[in-house]
């Protein structure tokens, strides 16, 4: 009685104190990626809930049926050489979970790389998402402006983020669109994304890099693509330009507010070295000898007359 009453009231605990949290952000998707990557942890939360109840109840019976004062003062075991079923069981099971989590955490891993599902003949938006100590820099090559700690991204349309540091590795991270990737200094990683969902989002540096961390953090804003139209056309009838002499002072350790520029940094201060590298590498001649980007290239042509304005 008192074991049954104990775990009553643990049970009771447990709903009482998970009835006062707010919904976790990685549990509140708004874009196709972001509901791959929960239902991944829902799964796996699911599959680890059914091992340890499981466990647990079976611990009660054996604590129940077999304890000491349910047997005969001259009780005696009987001999057991083993069982090949219950070994098979113990066996078994284990190995089916962990095939099972490993067949659904590598599918999902391909499909939150890859371009969002039923986004792929869309044209992606491209933004440059640049760290450094401790703010972020995002260009937009295609509108040619570029935001500090804030970002504004059209609902419905691919979003395609270039991620590279100008200091410590940094790990991009908006919990709401999808999952976390690196920014390093030598390289430039691309992560793929989707909202279709129109609100604010809240993003951030999700690695370690200093007594700044805790602040690295930036807004996003999702609107239809009439409402991101208009913000462009604003940003460019009111926004200073950036210059190189402005960007270096902002790559200075520090923590800033919201900043807008017309231009972008790509120009001055482009990619890491690896990336052009590999945009050389795939970089062909057309007929007019003019240079043409390989579909396997980083960059289009595009991209590079935008960076050049």
């Amino acid at each position: 009685m008192k074991v049954k009453w104990a775990i009553l009231s643990l049970i009771l605990g447990v709903f009482t104190l998970l009835s006062g949290c707010e919904p976790l952000m990685v549990l509140d998707p708004k874009g196709p990626q972001a509901r791959t990557t929960a239902d991944v942890i829902m799964i796996s939360i699911w599959t680890m809930a059914f091992v340890v109840i499981a466990v647990f109840v079976l611990f009660i019976v054996m604590l129940v049926k077999y304890r000491a004062s349910r047997q005969s003062e001259n009780y005696e075991p009987p001999h057991i050489e083993g069982s090949k079923v219950i070994e098979s069981i113990f066996v078994g099971i284990p190995i089916i979970i962990v095939i099972f989590l490993s067949i659904i955490t590598v599918k999902s891993t391909y499909e939150v790389e890859s371009i969002p599902e039923g986004y792929e003949n869309q044209k992606p938006l491209v933004i440059y998402a640049a760290s450094s100590n401790w703010k972020w820099h995002f260009s937009y090559p295609e509108e040619n402006i570029e935001t500090v700690n804030y970002l504004f991204i059209p609902t419905n349309r691919p979003i395609e983020f270039r991620l590279y540091s100008y200091g410590p590795i940094s790990s991009f991270w908006i919990p709401q669109l999808g999952g976390q990737k690196y920014a390093m200094a030598d390289m430039v990683n691309k992560l793929n994304l989707a909202v279709d969902v129109p609100g604010e989002y809240g993003g951030r540096n999700a690695n370690f890099t200093g007594s700044g961390f805790a602040e690295q953090s930036f807004n996003v804003t999702a609107m239809k693509q009439a409402e991101y139209e208009k913000w462009v056309e604003e940003i460019k009838k009111t926004a200073k330009p950036l210059t190189e002499e402005k960007f270096n002072e902002l790559l200075k350790p520090s923590h800033l507010g919201q900043l807008t520029y017309t231009g972008t940094h790509l120009s001055f201060s482009p990619p890491p070295e690896g990336h052009h590298k590999k945009e050389a590498a795939s970089t062909q001649k057309d007929n007019n000898g003019d240079e043409k980007q390989n579909p396997d290239g980083e960059m289009d042509q595009n991209d590079m007359e935008d960076m050049n304005h």
